[in-house]
């Protein structure tokens, strides 16, 4: 592999094998991923967002994730950073803020286009910020990610495919579509793209050898990796009173979401340091359900 950071991660995604991509939420999780011989590290958004208590896809983990990411480029493994919708509306602002990344040594960030309120980007608005965060930061990997089937849009597969073209002329270095899982949209969007096509994996769905034979150069876990952290904490927890029950099944990103909803953080300019009071305490678990 060259010495060259952002050329060793680009050809990551060129290999014969496709990019295997673990996403890790906080320093731990990305440093016991790096000791296990990863190559290159992404963030989750949901993981960052969740683990302090605050909501996704909403640009309130700015300050966070980016002093996460300046932590992790200190390991021996090459760090991609998820940064949203791009932490800001105006291109110039998230161009400004990929570039720090770059600077700090992160070589690649993931860019969407879903918003908060379940709409896409316009297009053209999203082909402005590739661009701007290609201008500012050229060799830093924009995977630019399109929310088509993730939002299940009405013709998913025609704007997913007007929206890759679109991205690429903007300069994007990847296409990331989370929820596209059917074998023959796979291989009809690698046939049309020449960028490398980044999915989302689903267990129980999806192999990886399955989605290599496909032609995908790229497979992230997501948020996977957290839900299954939370859930074997808290099944090997329970396992301990509880030894013959059946384990749960790891919980869906709405439920690991929703802990963050239920039980918030303070505002990090709330010179308190504490949560506010609740107008009545939540209810009490019923009997037998404390664990």
């Amino acid at each position: 592999m060259t010495d060259d950071r952002f050329a060793a991660f680009r050809d990551l995604h060129h290999a014969d094998r496709p990019l295997l991509l673990p996403n890790a939420w906080d320093h731990a999780s990305a440093a016991a991923l790096a000791a296990r011989g990863f190559a290159a590290i992404g963030t989750t958004s949901l993981g960052v967002a969740a683990a302090a208590g605050l909501p996704d896809a909403e640009g309130a983990t700015r300050d966070r994730t980016l002093a996460l990411a300046r932590r992790l480029v200190r390991l021996p493994a090459l760090i991609t950073v998820d940064i949203e919708g791009g932490f800001a509306e105006r291109p110039d602002e998230v161009a400004a803020s990929a570039a720090g990344l770059a600077d700090a040594g992160v070589v690649g960030v993931n860019i969407e286009d879903g918003r908060p309120d379940g709409s896409l980007a316009p297009q053209d608005h999203q082909c402005a910020v590739i661009a701007a965060v290609k201008e500012r930061a050229p060799r830093l990997f924009v995977n630019a990610r399109t929310d088509t089937y993730w939002l299940k849009s009405a013709d998913a597969e025609s704007e997913t495919l007007r929206r890759t073209e679109a991205y690429e002329r903007a300069g994007a270095d990847g296409i990331f579509v989370p929820g596209l899982q059917d074998p023959d949209g796979i291989r009809a969007l690698v046939s049309r793209t020449p960028l490398p096509l980044n999915v989302l994996f689903a267990p129980g769905r999806q192999r990886y050898e399955e989605l290599a034979a496909l032609g995908v150069r790229r497979i992230s876990t997501g948020s996977l990796l957290f839900r299954a952290s939370l859930h074997g904490a808290v099944e090997l927890a329970r396992g301990i009173v509880h030894p013959s029950e059946p384990a749960a099944e790891i919980p869906s990103y709405a439920e690991a979401a929703a802990l963050a909803a239920a039980f918030a953080d303070p505002p990090l300019n709330d010179p308190s340091g504490a949560a506010p009071f609740p107008d009545a305490p939540p209810p009490a678990p019923p009997a037998g359900q404390l664990c």
